[in-house]
């Protein structure tokens, strides 16, 4: 952005605004990627508890929760606040921009939660990283491949046994 003066590359940045039928104002809201890391003691003892927090933030802001699910349970690569193990939790989330600071706030006095992160992602690629997250089969993945490979390799043992068995018909025959 070269050329551009603050003021220029700040409004580049901003939220889109759009206007209604009525002439109400409202903001775009953009779909963000969260991921946090939980108290995995805090977890263990309450996994609705805790994991709802979240849910429960990002509603009572105003934002739509698309998908909300453990990541993984693993050591953290170092110590945060004295734990040594972390609970991964990944959410994709609609709200409006100007919310996110009041989640962060939020985020940040909340005892469950050591560490958070917020992307805001680009709107081509929410339905797939959704579906990804869901745990739905994506078109080109490449497991399709997998199984036409398992399929063909069964159907060549197939032909290998019935070759085996025709050659052992032959031996007998000639002795």
């Amino acid at each position: 952005m070269v050329g551009l003066s603050a003021q220029q590359v700040a409004a580049s940045h901003s939220p889109i605004i759009f206007v209604d039928i009525r002439g109400v104002e409202t903001l775009a809201a953009y779909v963000y990627e969260g991921m946090f890391i939980l108290d995995s003691n805090r977890y263990g003892k309450d996994p609705s508890g805790v994991s709802g927090k979240i849910n429960a933030l990002v509603e009572k802001l105003g934002g739509e929760i698309l998908v909300s699910r453990m990541w993984a349970e693993q050591r953290l690569a170092y110590p945060i606040d004295g734990h040594r193990r972390g609970t991964y939790w990944l959410t994709y989330f609609r709200m409006d921009s100007t919310k996110m600071e009041e989640l962060n706030y939020a985020c940040n006095i909340s005892d469950d939660m050591l560490r958070y992160l917020f992307i805001k992602q680009d709107p081509r690629l929410v339905d797939m990283l959704i579906a990804h997250a869901e745990g739905h089969e994506l078109a080109g993945d490449g497991d399709g491949e997998a199984a036409e490979t398992s399929s063909d390799d069964s159907a060549d043992d197939e032909k290998e046994s019935s070759d085996t068995e025709t050659a052992e018909e032959t031996v007998e025959a000639a002795d």
